[in-house]
């Protein structure tokens, strides 16, 4: 083959890849999805900038459905044609400071496979309109990126998150102190 020839499967198998958009939908998790979930929660890729190591087992995987899940302040699914590809939730911020309780923490997890091609932009979008529209009483939005993970900074500045500021070794995650990057979506940040 030559290189021309090489250079152009390439590219075809890029487009090929390529995600229609409008085959991505939110939808509550259940235990049918459970092998879904353990194959991007057994990544070690997909952990590494989460709060929890990689699922070795299925009973991990039933745990994060029935009991992990179900503890966010709203939990969806992220699929591909039904398909569990990853996951969006929002979690309270009461009970950590003032005017907390008008406040909701942002955090997402995506299969590798569907890493760079506007997946978690195009979803982090559609959960800020909801969560603004079905929690009325939020004014605010956050998200806490570790400070290495440049690419989810990236998703949250294309969706419109501001980013806020480094909170210096402000989490003790997997045994080590973590730098975090602040970013935030305002009620008032809604176009009208």
């Amino acid at each position: 083959m030559m290189e021309e020839d090489a250079i152009c499967a390439a590219t075809t198998n890029i487009r090929d890849e390529g995600i229609d958009l409008t085959q991505i939908s939110l939808r509550p998790i259940s235990l049918d999805d459970v092998d879904d979930v353990m194959a991007w929660t057994t990544d070690e890729k997909v952990a590494r900038y989460c709060t929890w190591e990689p699922y070795t087992s299925k009973e991990e995987g039933i745990n994060f459905i029935q009991n992990i899940a179900s503890k966010s302040l709203w939990f969806r699914a992220i699929c591909l044609n039904d398909r569990v590809i990853g996951c969006i939730d929002l979690s309270s911020c009461e009970g950590q400071g003032r005017n907390r309780h008008k406040s909701a923490e942002l955090g997402y997890a995506l299969g590798t496979r569907y890493w760079g091609k506007g997946i978690a932009t195009h979803v982090v979008k559609q959960v800020v309109k909801a969560a603004f529209t079905e929690f009325p009483h939020l004014e605010r939005l956050q998200a806490l990126v570790f400070l290495e993970n440049v690419a989810s900074q990236r998703v949250l500045h294309k969706a419109g998150f501001q980013r806020e500021g480094v909170f210096r070794k402000y989490e003790f995650i997997k045994g080590k102190s973590r730098d975090m990057v602040c970013y935030s979506f305002l009620s008032d940040d809604c176009p009208t």
